[in-house]
């Protein structure tokens, strides 16, 4: 499943570098709970974890096969993330400093997680997958200021509007990369870890924190596992560096983990003494205590079952998420109406849940690229075989059974159409192209064909180039469904008049497709230069604008640092939605992407912006 989750195909200035982070986000700030891993706990019980609310012509190389997927205004200029410097947090030094040394830690406390020779990993190169397995290089970062890298990560407003930019953002921070310079490692992987954890995955960030020996753990590392592994609803996560965690922190998380783990492994005695002491202390009351207690008696072989009441719980943190999940205490919908979008995702990859619990978060994280369209299909065929209430999610089921298996191409086009047709949102309508992926590749290209459009921006959504470029001949020229092939066709030149058909045609008021059809063309140098300048001044564009944020990608490219490069990506999309990235942003971001070699990426990217406005 991991492997799943992450696999695709597809100077630094020692001077200044901090406030050029802390500037780079500005654009689009997030709330200061996003800049580290608050503490677990509501009101009476500590301080809240609220979950983080989300925000926002080079020479070719040889092409690159497409990776496959393992609304305010528009915005006419490019941002500069780089305008203003954060100020400081002073609640930041909870989590350590990122460049300082970690606190030390008696080493007869380490000695008792002592790891034999052989089986030590260096927190020097830390992550979750490989080259093999579908990462970047392990010098990804090249030699950027892991100051200045990890500043991004912590001001990040995660979820990004961009389904392939989280992708390649996942990729760029599973990946087992060499630790920056003046960073620490641990405290490089735990910072990838909270972003992974803010942008909705929780198995990789749970995979990156364990990628660590316990004996290797800094303060702030301890701190980013309990988020991880409360967002995958696994506290067992935490249970081989508890005996440490405590030593070091007085955090009543970790009191309560203590008893959990203990419970755990068996200790019962031990873990009902060390919850009712917390109980007399004050360390935890109401339903955070009464959570816990229900974790205790899982590892007490039901003992002391305790009954979980929501009706005067007005709102859901990561502690009440995180061990409801674990626990089976099944959570009110009303609640998840008080938490962002990535509770959503870790809901969709809960195995705690059935499928069809699973179903409504799962297409919303397929939209956002937490799950694949094979990871999806997959869920929805385990539906269809194993549910017989008649719910709405057989109802899917069954007509996406249809639409990959019925033998008749007019059927399965009806029942794609009656997929497409049924969410009224943005988002719940990509997720269905998505959803669709491979069955559209069933239909065989003819002329005139109503579906093309849909039929292609399906297709690419899961990065299926190929059968997607079989229409090229029968589309229409200057249709939506033309565009996104122009952008994928990685042969000749792209001409003005063929742009300026598919203007003629564009069926938005603003004018926003064709900008972002241009962008994509002249980031993916399929536009010649004239054509370009005139195009964009045609179209009011001014992708010779430069600001801070578009010198610190294109620095990265000219370094050769796909992984900074894939982060200031996301970087440049501080937005809730498509509606806010401008022409400019996504056209240095193709270019830089490029430039790189991530080129399937960067098409996918342009194709995106295509499909969604």
């Amino acid at each position: 499943m991991l492997k799943r989750l992450c696999r695709l195909r597809l100077s630094r200035n020692k001077v200044g570098t901090g406030a050029l982070a802390l500037g780079l986000i500005a654009a689009g700030i997030p709330a200061v709970g996003q800049e580290k891993p608050e503490s677990i706990l509501p009101p009476g019980f500590a301080d809240p974890v609220a979950v983080p609310t989300p925000a926002p012509s080079s020479t070719r190389a040889a092409p690159v096969p497409a990776p496959t997927d393992g609304a305010g205004p528009p915005v006419s200029a490019v941002t500069d993330p780089l305008s203003s410097t954060l100020a400081p947090d002073d609640a930041l030094a909870s989590v350590s400093d990122s460049v300082g040394t970690p606190q030390e830690i008696d080493p007869k406390l380490l000695a008792a997680f002592d790891i034999p020779g052989y089986a030590r990993r260096s927190p020097s190169l830390a992550g979750v997958v490989g080259v093999a397995e579908g990462g970047m290089s392990p010098r990804a970062f090249g030699s950027a200021d892991g100051r200045f890298l990890q500043t991004l990560m912590r001001k990040l407003n995660a979820p990004v509007p961009s389904r392939w930019v989280s992708i390649g953002l996942r990729q760029a921070l599973a990946t087992q990369v060499v630790a920056p310079p003046g960073v620490n490692g641990a405290d490089f992987a735990a910072e990838r870890a909270w972003l992974l954890v803010r942008m909705g995955e929780s198995a990789v960030a749970r995979a990156m924190v364990q990628s660590i020996d316990p004996n290797r753990y800094t303060p702030k590392l301890y701190q980013v596992s309990m988020q991880a592994a409360l967002a995958s609803g696994d506290p067992a996560v935490v249970c081989p560096v508890v005996g440490a965690a405590r030593a070091i922190s007085s955090e009543r998380a970790w009191i309560l983990a203590e008893a959990m783990c203990a419970s755990l492994s068996g200790s019962s005695t031990k873990a009902s003494t060390q919850i009712k002491a917390a109980r007399r202390s004050g360390a935890a009351r109401g339903i955070d205590l009464l959570l816990a207690e229900k974790v205790v008696g899982l590892g007490s072989k039901g003992q002391g079952a305790v009954t979980i009441e929501w009706e005067n719980v007005d709102r859901l943190t990561i502690w009440r998420y995180g061990l409801a999940i674990a626990t089976g205490a099944e959570i009110p919908p009303a609640l998840f109406g008080t938490v962002a979008s990535q509770v959503q995702y870790w809901r969709a990859q809960a195995p705690q849940l059935t499928e069809t619990a699973r179903a409504p978060a799962a297409e919303l994280a397929a939209a956002q690229g937490v799950l694949s369209n094979a990871a999806i299909v997959d869920l929805y065929g385990k539906i269809d075989s194993d549910d017989d209430q008649g719910t709405a999610e057989l109802g899917v089921a069954r007509d996406l059974r249809a639409a990959y298996a019925d033998p008749s191409r007019d059927a399965r086009l009806v029942a794609m159409r009656t997929l497409w047709d049924e969410p009224k949102q943005p988002r719940a309508q990509y997720a269905r192209l998505v959803l669709t992926a491979r069955a559209a590749t069933t239909i065989a290209p003819y002329r005139d064909a109503p579906d093309a459009d849909r039929l292609i921006a399906s297709m690419l959504s899961a990065g299926l180039e190929g059968p997607a470029l079989r229409w090229q001949p029968d589309v229409v020229r200057g249709s939506n469904g033309w565009g996104m092939l122009a952008l994928v066709e990685t042969g000749g030149m792209i001409r003005r008049s063929d742009v300026d058909t598919y203007r003629s045609r564009a069926t938005d008021i603003s004018g926003v497709k064709v900008k972002m059809l241009v962008a994509g063309l002249a980031g993916l140098g399929r536009l010649s230069a004239s054509d370009t300048d005139g195009l964009a001044n045609g179209l009011s564009i001014n992708f010779a604008s430069s600001n801070s944020w578009t010198r610190a990608i294109h620095r990265a490219a000219e370094q050769r640092q796909p992984a900074t490069v894939m982060l200031l990506a996301a970087v440049g999309m501080q937005t809730p939605n498509w509606h806010g990235v401008s022409p400019e942003a996504l056209y240095h971001i193709v270019s830089a992407l490029q430039q790189v070699g991530l080129e399937g990426q960067a098409r996918m990217i342009a194709v995106e912006a295509l499909a969604r406005l």
